[in-house]
């Protein structure tokens, strides 16, 4: 079976998930605010909204979003990362999986039961897609997150080709109405990478495509209005009569 990597993998190798919960924890105990997407997430939807949060990384949004009552899912491709969410925050689901494969979201979007996916092993998940073939059926079944949130460079650091139709699988796990809440660097300066890979027009029309709809675009997740800078914060929704891909 093969090995899902991510422009992510490629950068931090396979056991990035104590690294960057050290880092986060040295910035927290600088002063350093930690919970700007969260608040951001919570000032567009109230609680008890079902979110998404997609490549959660070890989980720190997810987490504060739970603490303030919203039903919470992570999901990421990083095992090392997720063992750190776990860890921290045992009683959420976490789930090891492709955002870049509508295999594996069509598990999320009702293929599966989230609880159930998270109670069972990443190596018990990985047969069970496999067996099924990763066929592309989300957007089927779809349409049981308020929100789906992608925060901390997801977008550009998907596997190279499979943005398009990444933005097709989130959208069609969103019900009517739904948000799709991203943030990623627009340049070297606020990317871990050489150069960007992902332009607001790019990303812009793989929403249009799918029938989600620009509500706001940000320059920070604190709220400061888009001037054209290297970082944006993107709020989508999910046009009532457009489900997804193959609906």
């Amino acid at each position: 079976m093969r090995e899902p990597r991510s422009r992510w993998t490629d950068i931090a190798g396979g056991d990035a998930g104590e690294r960057y919960a050290e880092r986060f924890a040295r910035l927290a105990e600088s002063g350093a605010d930690m919970h700007g997407e969260a608040r951001l997430c919570a000032e567009l939807l109230p609680p008890p909204a079902r979110v998404l949060d997609a490549g959660c990384g070890t989980g720190r949004v997810a987490i504060r979003l739970a603490e303030l009552g919203y039903d919470c899912v992570g999901v990421d491709l990083d095992a090392s990362m997720l063992a750190v969410a776990r860890r921290v925050a045992p009683r959420l689901p976490w789930i090891l999986a492709d955002l870049g494969d509508l295999g594996d979201l069509g598990d999320l979007a009702g293929l599966g039961d989230p609880v159930a996916l998270a109670d069972r092993t990443d190596q018990e998940n990985r047969i069970v897609r496999d067996e099924r073939g990763n066929s592309p059926q989300s957007g089927e079944k779809g349409g049981s997150f308020d929100m789906v949130v992608a925060a901390g460079n997801v977008i550009p650091l998907l596997a190279p080709g499979t943005e398009a139709r990444t933005v097709a699988g989130l959208a069609a796990l969103l019900r009517p109405g739904g948000l799709l809440v991203s943030g990623f660097g627009l340049d070297a300066a606020h990317l871990p990478l050489a150069s960007a890979t992902v332009t607001l027009a790019d990303y812009d029309g793989w929403c249009r495509e799918v029938g989600l709809s620009p509500l706001r675009r940000l320059a920070t997740w604190e709220g400061a209005p888009y001037d054209g800078g290297g970082y944006a914060v993107s709020v989508h929704t999910r046009t009532p009569d457009r489900r997804g891909p193959r609906e």
